[in-house]
């Protein structure tokens, strides 16, 4: 006789299976991540039908398999029925779940995943309809968010060259400072750029400097300088930006003007770049949002 186990669960991704069947991807508060088959849940007259649809959370009852776990039984405890009836927040939802699977862990509990991704998308569910640039800075401090639980948030509340405060100068309209991926969050562009000049004067010395014999060191060691390496720049933000970003580890996100705040698309698009960096895969969802908020990218690009 099969074992079987109790959990409560949030479905993240489903696929069919069979003539009837369905797999559900679960994030679970006591096991983690699970795969489980929901027998029948595509026939009409299923009591799993709506019970396996995405992003329902079910108190379970799991039988465990030799390669596949099956729920036995389904108790629906919530639903987001605002998140389908939006495309923008659907896709939002669905953005943040690619990344929850990425980091989530099978078979070890995963309560503090389980409540902050659950929290966000009580967030999104809730915005009024019409603050289409909100779902985006909804969105991108979900990332910031879940990026921060993993351990590989972004620095940008100081420079990653120099360790020293970053705040955004709005006096200048022209200020500007550096968002470098493989470094690791913001740059300041005035100590990138001395970097890089001592990176050239260094590189031209030892160009010029021809050694007419070949030398050795009698005592065997040979002494090597070390020279701090230049990241590469993958995007620039200006004042209203970096301010953005700074508020993104804040537990409320700043207050959003859907008429003039498309500083969020650019936010989302460099944290995209990062956690697909640091995910090694691409984000799918992301097209979507792409194609949603199509009229405010050509703003921003």
């Amino acid at each position: 006789m099969s074992r079987t186990y109790k959990a409560t669960g949030i479905n993240l991704k489903t696929q069919a299976l069979g003539e009837s069947d369905r797999i559900v991807t679960i994030l679970t508060q006591e096991f983690g991540l699970i795969r489980a088959v929901a027998p029948g849940a595509r026939k009409h007259n299923s009591s799993l039908g709506g019970r396996s649809g995405m992003f329902v959370v079910n108190e379970l009852l799991i039988a465990k398999g030799r390669s596949l776990d099956k729920i036995t039984q389904a108790q629906t405890l919530k639903t987001y029925p605002g998140l389908a009836q939006d495309l923008g927040k659907l896709s939002a939802s669905q953005y943040l779940a690619e990344i929850v699977l990425c980091q989530a862990l099978s078979e070890q509990p995963q309560e503090e995943l389980y409540e902050l991704f659950t929290e966000h998308l009580q967030r999104l569910e809730a915005l009024p309809k019409t603050e289409a640039t909100a779902v985006v800075a909804h969105l991108a401090q979900g990332v910031f968010h879940l990026l921060a639980l993993a351990g590989i948030t972004p620095q940008v509340q100081v420079c990653c060259l120099t360790q020293r405060p970053l705040t955004p100068d709005f006096t200048h309209p022209n200020w500007q400072v550096g968002f470098s991926i493989t470094a690791g969050g913001t740059v300041c562009l005035e100590a990138w750029e001395s970097l890089r000049s001592q990176g050239e004067r260094v590189k031209h010395k030892h160009a010029s400097f021809v050694s007419p014999i070949p030398f050795t060191l009698k005592s065997g060691y040979q002494t090597v300088a070390h020279r701090q390496e230049i990241p590469v720049i993958s995007s620039r933000l200006n004042a209203t930006e970096l301010a953005m970003f700074q508020q993104l580890s804040q537990p409320e996100i700043m207050q959003v003007n859907s008429a003039k705040d498309y500083g969020w698309l650019s936010v989302e698009q460099i944290l995209r770049q990062y956690a697909q960096y640091h995910l090694g895969r691409p984000i799918r969802s992301a097209s979507l949002i792409d194609s949603y908020f199509a009229a405010n990218h050509d703003a921003t690009v």
